[in-house]
């Protein structure tokens, strides 16, 4: 099966926001396991989450995975991201769409935001 994954982020009016998406994405894609990789904002970019899905089908991908590029579970992934995964659903009978856990919970956040840490006390003493 060809997998094809969304990172799904809120999307910005400001577009160097969403070209970080568009960067971490690319990441992904260097993986030799994710071939089909495509981003989709839920508000202030485009594609929309729809979008991003054709744009795989398109590709070759018969199932999709959807990773959020989102810090906690919050309104946008309990209710919005919900809505948009039935909808999708619906138009594609027998798509199969996972949906990964945030990036809370992962084990490496508390590095990285330890790192960061390190980085601001690194200015201070320079």
């Amino acid at each position: 099966m060809a997998t094809g994954v969304v990172v799904f982020a809120h999307g910005s009016p400001v577009e160097s926001a969403n070209e970080a998406v568009r960067q971490v994405a690319r990441v992904i894609s260097e993986d030799a396991n994710f071939p089909l990789v495509a981003i989709s904002f839920l508000d202030g970019g485009k594609p929309d989450l729809p979008g991003a899905v054709e744009e795989l089908l398109a590709k070759g991908a018969d199932r999709i995975l959807v990773v959020p590029y989102f810090l906690t579970v919050g309104l946008h992934l309990r209710r919005d991201l919900p809505d948009l995964i039935e909808r999708i659903r619906a138009e594609k009978t027998g798509l199969e769409i996972q949906v990964t856990p945030p990036l809370d919970g992962h084990p490496m956040l508390g590095s990285i935001l330890r790192d960061r840490a390190k980085e601001g006390l690194a200015q201070w003493h320079s």
